[in-house]
């Protein structure tokens, strides 16, 4: 049985990831579909519109066979950690052959030519000369890949998808890893874009829930959790902000200063934000401040393969994973207990769960068992 590996959020599942699932099948074949899916927070720095079962099972019903759960920490990094800890995810099941994403462009060898320039020490070299000018790292990291190789290929990294497209290329390359990228082009409106007669936008969908306009069983943002978020970051001394991923260059102080002064967490963000410093990497920071998260609690590797949800074919999966996976396989809850990462994850589930419009308990982790379909 062939296995094809997706990244996703799911945040939440909706007509365009239905679609991708079907296209991937169309390119290779009947294949069982893995999907990797950030759990309850997400890499804007975010809950998840939806807990995580309650996303599983969407993706189930969608065409997914398996959802395993990628951590917070690298579900609430950047594009390169997300991919890296996704990726890594994939590879430990021993099983998966392909990994398929949506891009904006369609086709996989400009991507994996601009994935190679990322990784090449001429681009390094470059990327010092343009950080010097004090521009934002994308801008940057573009302006640089366009010395090496035209504007052509460095204007991929302006859409999103293909952004995450060349990390996941870069991180299977890292591993050494024999799964091989394949892509899907994107189908409607595009990341963050608005309404579309079939395949709205993920943003879109969200801010409709968020409304009432949509029906949703009892979603999830840090606004409603605001005050707890910002009890948690004012507790902060600057010396914990400094132990946050991607806070150095100075905005570690600038954080520290931004949640004293910002009566919100959206005045905090305006607060800490100038050129160099882009708002999602501001919010993913205080994210990871408010649940208590530093950067050494994100291990080199992904430890173990957190079981959300599967189908009967996904149960066939997981027998075949068994035997082949690199890792421990956690299917019930009570597998977790004593497990570092996933004690962490308890803790941000707790935390999650005071971010619902109707709040809820401790525990949850604990007691969830997988979606079965």
């Amino acid at each position: 049985m062939g296995v094809v590996g997706i990244i996703a959020e799911y945040n939440p599942f909706h007509a365009g990831h239905a679609l991708h699932i079907r296209e991937t099948r169309n390119l290779l074949g009947d294949c069982a579909v893995v999907a990797v899916m950030s759990g309850n927070f997400v890499q804007r720095g975010e809950c998840a519109l939806l807990d995580k079962w309650t996303r599983a099972r969407a993706a189930l019903e969608g065409g997914a066979d398996l959802v395993l759960e990628l951590p917070t920490v690298w579900a609430a990094a950047s594009a390169e950690g997300f991919a890296r800890g996704a990726v890594g995810v994939l590879a430990a099941t021993g099983v998966v052959t392909h990994l398929s994403f949506g891009s904006e462009c369609g086709e996989v060898d400009g991507l994996r030519q601009v994935a190679a320039c990322l990784d090449s020490a001429a681009y390094r070299a470059g990327l010092r000369r343009f950080l010097d000018g004090g521009l934002s790292f994308a801008a940057c990291r573009q302006g640089a890949v366009g010395e090496l190789l035209g504007e052509g290929p460095a204007g991929l990294l302006t859409c999103p998808n293909n952004n995450l497209g060349i990390e996941y290329i870069r991180a299977l390359s890292g591993l050494g890893s024999e799964i091989r990228p394949v892509t899907v082009r994107r189908a409607g409106a595009g990341h963050d874009g608005g309404d579309h007669p079939e395949y709205p936008s993920a943003s879109f969908l969200r801010e409709r829930i968020l409304a009432g306009e949509l029906p949703a069983d009892n979603p999830a943002s840090l606004k409603y959790g605001e005050r707890a978020a910002l009890a948690r970051l004012r507790a902060m001394d600057q010396g914990d902000f400094a132990a946050l991923p991607d806070c150095g260059e100075g905005l570690d102080r600038r954080l520290f200063r931004a949640v004293r002064q910002g009566r919100s967490l959206e005045e905090a963000y305006a607060l800490a934000k100038t050129k160099r410093y882009a708002h999602a990497r501001i919010r993913r920071a205080l994210l990871w401040g408010a649940l208590g998260l530093r950067e050494d609690h994100r291990p080199g590797e992904v430890p173990y393969l957190r079981v959300l949800g599967a189908s009967g074919r996904g149960r066939e999966v997981l027998r075949e994973m068994k035997g082949r996976a690199a890792v421990p396989l956690v299917t019930k809850p009570a597998h977790g207990r004593g497990m570092p990462l996933l004690e962490l994850e308890a803790r941000c589930t707790d935390f999650y769960q005071l971010c619902r419009r109707e709040p809820g308990g401790c525990g949850l982790e604990w007691t969830a068992n997988p979606v079965m379909v």
